[in-house]
């Protein structure tokens, strides 16, 4: 290898993300930037956006209506909408907005943008319809549902019973539902996508933040609106790097070269531990790791393939020896840390009882299939592991790895056999949140296109278990509400799902001291308005 040649390109590099030419100049005191892996980064549509990463991005681009206290998650608070009010029979919410908020292109926003972006998730039926869906809201009703009696008010009846704090809650998680600038994004619409190519690369928000420029896999960088009607933010501008490899982002945070790395090996994470100058931030959240199954598939619609499957994977080993740092074990649908979660089953390896399931089924002698991953850690890891327990019962799955369009890609098509994945929302501080994502499948048809819930992605569906989890929904009284989600998850179990929890998920953030009020969200909703950071010279950076 030339020495000074890559030596040169990695200056270069460096000095292209902090402008400066110096290995151990400190970022500057008015800019946040973020080193973190994009491969999952498809679209900065709100109405299409899949995964955390992009949440992230997009919650400081746009606002809601109302949002969640990342310091008290079951608080909903006020922001576009200064006041609400739910009726009486639970199925009515109105919003009054606040007055003298603008979009970034100046134009006012009023409740005719806040009713266009509502209606405009259901009419484009991308993937954050989903959740929508579920409350019974559709293309065809939802003109209907959502108002404006005037321009300062919001009126959205609910199509069907349901609590009306968990839609305020997923109103103020999910970033599903932010207000986009109707004007400018019909301006750019092409053949009725409601602007949805456009805003692929560009927003048309009211947030904190503009967007300037995002080129897939390389930079994403936002500059703050002076004129924000919270006021202008701390920052000047934000950063996000894609940097993939794990090593590369250790090192840079060494250097000081960003301020906060996510998406980093846990090896590396653990090396910053006793850095003085770093702090790690790890956030519990709602999100599972998880094996998928088919039920397309012949072999996994069949549930002594599936329960055989179950008892084929070492739950507790891939837990002790892949996950520290990044999860915990956790076997049940709805996250830990709720009254109404069960204690997990304790399934572990036994091969022995699974061989027999097997036999049982017809396949004495196993069966060849894939299994899909994505090609970062631990997935990968896994994946590996998992491979190496199903070929001791006959099952010989060929990993095939991808990125997160490539891998999730497939499962949204329902064109897969196998699947380490990690999923389940968990974002609102709900029981429902995670039965929504990882078990509820109101439509199993393929033109359903739930592409949001997992159960509808492996074709796992059973209209009682469905029902179930309507009625615990509407359950008045808390104690019948919590014996109800118990019995959800006995069923669930009964029935051997498609989708078998291995871990919940735990966030580690690498973030330099000098990044002040940085708080993680476990639904990803960080806000970065009120960040800032003490000056180099205070900090005692190298110069």
């Amino acid at each position: 290898m030339n020495i000074s040649r890559y030596c040169r390109a990695w200056c270069a590099a460096l000095m292209l993300l902090t402008g400066s030419p110096s290995l151990l100049a400190a970022t500057p005191d008015d800019q946040l930037i973020v080193g973190m892996n994009m491969n999952n980064l498809l679209t900065l549509d709100p109405a299409a956006m899949t995964g955390n990463e992009v949440v992230g991005i997009v919650v400081n681009l746009y606002d809601g209506l109302v949002e969640l206290d990342p310091r008290q998650l079951t608080h909903v608070r006020p922001a576009l909408a200064e006041r609400w009010e739910i009726s009486a029979d639970h199925r009515q919410l109105t919003f009054h907005l606040r007055d003298g908020v603008h979009f970034h292109s100046g134009n006012p926003l009023t409740s005719e943008d806040v009713i266009w972006s509502m209606r405009r998730v259901l009419h484009l039926n991308l993937a954050q319809a989903s959740v929508w869906k579920s409350y019974g809201f559709s293309k065809d009703n939802v003109d209907q549902m959502i108002t404006a009696p005037d321009a300062r008010t919001v009126v959205i009846q609910l199509p069907k019973p349901n609590d009306p704090q968990l839609v305020l809650y997923s109103l103020a998680a999910l970033g599903s539902m932010v207000v986009l600038d109707s004007k400018t994004v019909q301006a750019h619409a092409v053949n009725k996508d409601w602007g949805n190519r456009w805003l692929t690369t560009h927003e048309a928000g009211s947030g904190p933040f503009r967007l300037d420029v995002w080129q897939a896999k390389d930079v994403l960088r936002m500059s703050r609106d002076d004129n924000y009607w919270r006021g202008a933010a701390r920052l000047t501008r934000v950063v996000f790097r894609h940097l993939q490899e794990s090593q590369t982002l250790r090192l840079m945070m060494e250097k000081g070269d960003i301020d906060i790395a996510s998406n980093m090996a846990i090896p590396d994470v653990q090396a910053l531990r006793h850095d003085p100058d770093l702090t790690i931030d790890a956030v519990q959240k709602g999100t599972l790791y998880y094996l998928a199954m088919s039920m397309k598939d012949d072999h996994f619609a069949n549930p002594q393939v599936r329960e055989a499957v179950r008892y084929l994977v070492d739950y507790q080993g891939i837990n002790k020896t892949l996950m520290a740092g990044y999860g915990t074990l956790h076997q049940r649908p709805i996250q830990s840390g709720m009254p109404e979660t069960l204690p997990d089953p304790g399934y572990r390896l036994d091969v022995p009882r699974a061989k027999a399931l097997l036999a049982a089924a017809g396949y004495p002698n196993g069966f060849d299939t894939t299994l899909r991953v994505l090609a970062d850690q631990p997935f990968l890891n896994i994946a590996i592991a998992i491979q190496s327990t199903l070929m001791q019962a006959g099952i010989r799955a060929k990993i095939i790895t991808g990125t997160g369009n490539q891998i999730y890609g497939a499962m949204r098509e329902r064109q897969f056999n196998l699947l380490v994945g990690r999923g389940g929302s968990g974002v609102e501080p709900h029981p429902h949140s995670s039965l929504r994502s990882l078990v509820y499948n109101p439509n199993n048809a393929d033109s359903a296109r739930l592409t949001n819930f997992q159960g509808w992605r492996t074709g796992f569906y059973d209209a009682q278990l469905n029902q179930m989890i309507d009625q615990a929904l509407l359950e008045r009284d808390s104690t019948k509400q919590q014996q109800d989600y118990v019995a959800i998850q006995q069923r669930y179990d009964q029935l051997i799902p498609a989708l078998m929890p291995i871990s919940q998920m735990t966030d580690s953030v690498v973030v330099n001291n000098r990044v002040q009020d940085y708080v993680p969200h476990p639904s990803a909703t960080t806000f970065l308005r009120d960040v800032w950071k003490t000056p180099d010279s205070l900090a005692g950076g190298v110069q």
